[in-house]
């Protein structure tokens, strides 16, 4: 089998299409987002404990062989990495068996204001060659389109590691979708502009703990002005 698939469908929490989340005055949320959220989609804790279940998945299914080289997609998922990891290291050194893991990190862009530019630009990361022969995991906050993970997994290939997993927080459904699916997937979405848990709309509410629809105030107040 190829080492870039399962080869079998990821399970994953389903949010309905008409699913209408939570009031804001049921959640702690930052005074200066009060106004530019429709509602509270995922609240942290619901975030938390799927995470920890993904991480027993991921270190079930990859043993503990073998080393793993864990690879953050920034900026959006260094929330969900560091969450990951942890309860990844947790089963580390609560069994009687253990692997080594090191991280690395790159960073992509496709998107601004709400509508993904169709380029994506690899514009940081570090030196990938020690990705060469390895376990790598790779992290996402969220797979929309498919195919900046298209373009990932291509640049990853390059370096030939054994093999290669990938986790998302987050997919959403869309028409746009390539069809690409991730080998461990948090929650499904409706097609929704969602931030919050370090997902970003133009680099604001990375700090809020939640994830939250967007409203249209808040997409005018926080829009990058559009240059002729």
């Amino acid at each position: 089998p190829d080492s870039f698939s399962r080869g079998k469908m990821a399970d994953y929490v389903k949010i309905a299409d008409d699913e209408k989340g939570y009031d804001l005055s049921m959640f702690c949320i930052p005074k200066h987002y009060e106004d530019d959220l429709e509602r509270v989609y995922i609240p942290h804790g619901l975030i938390m404990d799927r995470t920890e279940r993904l991480a027993r998945n991921i270190v079930n299914d990859l043993g503990y062989e073998e080393p793993i080289v864990a690879l953050c997609v920034l900026k959006g998922g260094y929330r969900f990495f560091g969450d990951l990891l942890n309860y990844i290291s947790a089963l580390n050194r609560n069994t009687d068996r253990s692997f080594q893991m090191s991280v690395d990190f790159i960073r992509l862009k496709s998107y601004q204001n709400d509508q993904t530019t169709g380029k994506i630009q690899v514009i940081g990361g570090d030196n990938l060659e020690n990705l060469r022969g390895k376990n790598v995991l790779i992290v996402e906050d969220i797979i929309d389109t498919g195919k900046t993970m298209l373009k990932l997994l291509d640049l990853v290939k390059d370096y030939e590691p054994k093999k290669v997993r990938v986790v998302s927080l987050l997919v959403k459904r869309t028409p746009h979708s390539v069809g690409y699916r991730p080998d461990y997937i948090g929650f499904e979405v409706p097609d929704k502009f969602v931030i919050g848990y370090a997902l970003d709309y133009n680099e604001f509410f990375r700090d809020l703990n939640h994830i939250c629809v967007i409203n249209e105030k808040g997409k005018e107040k926080y829009a990058v002005p559009k240059h002729d």
